[in-house]
């Protein structure tokens, strides 16, 4: 790109100008040669040997709704709702929880949103919804270059999925922008081998790019280039064509030159257009503009889904978000077209994004100078999702992208063989084409599989309904497990963040966050579900069962903090749902302190919990309580004799501890 290309074939938009008539390609579309670049709570038996039960669920809205409250708490209950699509229910839990809480996680906005929808709160809905885009955005160059601060390193990372070399058919002008047709390859040049007329640009000193072609051989040879498609080539520019499968038609890329009239803008500027020709025989015949071109705006670089149902191209038309933006539009079964739509903030930036390529199996190739890079323009690669969103835009790496422009990536998805074109130094021309090789896939593939299984006895549980969700809860996939209890959803993007909610008559409905990395490979998880109502026997610990939080104490202090009493209530709860039910109270202390200390200070400890439950109405005959001191330590710490220790914090936490043991019946 190093040619100049002349005014008159451009935007009067200076931003969409390049250095080289590529970049009329490139520009307005960057540039060369044309736009230069819960069931209810099972009650006690009055028979002790017909097991108790407990429902966390329903034991949360009790306490909550007798004023002790936690923001675990408040979630947990308000997602049981949602999960359940009670939504009415679900916006009463979501309420108190804002109303508690101030530090929210960002998806409880959404979840919020969504039930105040449910209840007609349209107002507060869209100020919650507001909120949650506020703190999960994430777009344009601003925030792709503050999300992206380690770019170079994963550019490092993608780098070597190529080699690259010469093609051996570029001139000393600007040769770029390639297309497979058949056996041959075809590309836009600005050199002249007509022998008939020598048009120059006054002010490149290089000719209009035309149409050429070379022939590929068995070992990928190509031959020595000659013109194509006469009709096809005016006066004027022609570049980036591209082909139907069966060889028939063609879309590509010219100034507003049609039937020996040039069209120009209300500034008196040609700019460019998209045309399309049939094969008539061995000749190209009928070429029509295609109907969303204007004299006022460029359009141009057009590429075809796998299907030849959508063209996608590049254009800076009402509606661009930055100098150029990649657009989409349906070509009809009757070949007429739809609107053209902007492909939208995940591949568009406020900088420039151009010459799109798109594979059979949905693989987006671009060139950008939006998104972070080596420099000028470079190309990047995103996978189209099921659902038509762009996602996880990828840097493809060094040695096809350098510090200069580098665009119009091919391949040939068989032989995975390609072509690409570049300004870089150490070309022959203004823009040269180079031949690439793929010896490593360049777009990050992963798989997300997994297993249900039963948390308290690991076996594999089937009929378990498992739901794929987007970063925005948006559904996506869901599966049924079979016997083995495994679940596959398939391929899905690259360094993103998934939910998967899983739901299972008579366990609780829970939601796993998973991330997937940025790069190829299988991601795992086991997901293991709790009975929502768990039998209780001899010997078990309610604090576990229930999943109480750590109930603390001050240092050196037995009384009941605030912060605990939620805790206890839940005991509460449980002995006032179960009144046959006893218990013993068992407290632990760290190793800090002497033996004889900490076994006093746990006695208290132990004596206060029992107490506290005394006090709201628990007979004293269903409790004991007793002191262990430091003697039950699960993390031998070391302490004794001098009551030093080289144990985390985290450790010691773990040594003080509450437990609440379930009693034999009495006799």
């Amino acid at each position: 790109m190093k040619s100049k290309i002349p005014k008159s074939q451009l935007s009067t938009t200076k931003d969409l100008h390049k250095s080289s008539f590529v970049s009329l390609m490139i520009v307005l579309l960057t540039s060369t040669g044309m736009f230069a670049q819960s069931s209810k709570e099972t009650k006690a038996d009055d028979q002790y040997e017909k097991l108790a039960y407990v429902d966390a669920i329903q034991t949360y809205e009790r306490i909550a709704v007798k004023g002790y409250k936690s923001q675990d708490m408040l979630q947990k209950l308000a997602d049981s709702y949602y999960f359940k699509a009670d939504l009415d229910n679900a916006a009463k839990w979501y309420k108190e929880l804002f109303a508690f809480a101030k530090d929210i996680a960002p998806e409880y906005y959404y979840r919020y949103s969504q039930c105040l929808k449910a209840i007609k709160e349209y107002k507060k809905a869209d100020e919650m919804l507001a909120m949650f885009n506020q703190k999960s955005r994430n777009d344009l160059r601003a925030n792709l270059a503050s999300s992206q601060k380690n770019y170079l390193a994963e550019i490092k990372k993608n780098s070597g999925n190529y080699t690259i070399e010469n093609a051996g058919i570029n001139s000393e002008y600007s040769d770029y922008g390639s297309a497979y047709y058949g056996n041959k390859l075809i590309f836009a040049s600005a050199r002249d081998t007509s022998g008939l007329r020598n048009m120059k640009h006054t002010w490149t000193g290089e000719g209009f790019t035309n149409l050429y072609e070379s022939d590929i051989d068995n070992q990928g040879v190509l031959s020595t280039p000659k013109r194509f498609g006469k009709k096809l080539n005016s006066k004027f520019h022609e570049s980036t064509p591209i082909f139907t499968k069966d060889g028939k038609t063609v879309y590509f890329t010219r100034n507003n030159f049609l039937n020996g009239k040039k069209g120009k803008d209300s500034a008196r500027i040609t700019l460019l257009k998209l045309y399309k020709a049939n094969l008539d025989g061995d000749k190209w015949s009928n070429i029509t503009e295609l109907p969303f071109n204007s004299n006022e705006y460029s359009v141009a670089h057009p590429a075809l889904s796998g299907d030849e149902k959508t063209l996608y191209f590049a254009s800076n038309m009402p509606g661009t978000l930055g100098q150029s933006d990649l657009f989409k539009v349906e070509i009809k079964p009757d070949g007429s077209f739809g609107k053209p739509e902007n492909l939208g903030k995940g591949i568009n930036t406020e900088g420039r994004e151009t010459f799109p390529m798109v594979t059979s199996t949905g693989e987006l190739y671009f060139a950008s100078d939006g998104h972070p890079g080596l420099g000028g323009l470079d190309i990047f690669v995103s996978k189209i999702d099921s659902d038509g969103t762009y996602k996880n835009v990828q840097n493809v790496g060094e040695p096809l992208n350098s510090s200069k422009d580098d665009f119009g990536f091919l391949i040939n998805e068989v032989t995975r063989n390609g072509y690409f074109t570049s300004n870089r130094e150490g070309g022959k021309g203004g823009d040269d084409i180079y031949k690439l090789i793929e010896i490593k896939k360049a777009v990050c593939e992963q798989m997300l599989v997994g297993i249900v299984t039963d948390k308290e006895t690991t076996l594999p549980l089937a009929n378990t309904v498992v739901t794929l969700l987007d970063a925005n809860f948006k559904l996506l996939k869901e599966y049924t497990t079979a016997l083995d209890g495994k679940f596959d959803f398939g391929q899905v993007t690259c360094d993103s963040k998934f939910y998967i909610k899983t739901e299972k008559e008579t366990y609780t409905i829970i939601e796993t966050t998973v991330s997937i990395p940025n790069e190829s490979g299988k991601t795992f998880i086991t997901i293991a579900l709790d009975k929502s109502v768990k039998a209780v026997k001899e010997g078990d610990d309610l604090f576990k069962m229930i999943g109480l939080n750590s109930i603390y104490f001050d240092l050196d202090k037995s009384f009941i903090r605030k912060d605990a009493t939620v805790e206890l209530a839940k005991i509460l709860d449980v002995l006032e749902q179960n009144p046959t039910m006893e218990i013993d109270i068992r407290s632990h202390t760290d190793c800090r302190q002497t033996a004889k200390y900490n076994l006093a200070l746990s006695e208290r400890r132990a004596k206060s919990t029992m107490e506290w439950l005394v006090k709201k109405g628990i007979n004293k005959s269903r409790l004991s309580s007793k002191g262990y001191g430091e003697s039950q330590l699960v993390n031998d710490c070391g302490c004794e004799p001098t009551s030093n220790s080289n144990c985390t914090e985290e450790q010691h936490q773990a040594n003080r501890r509450s437990e609440f043991i379930v009693k034999a019946k009495k006799k």
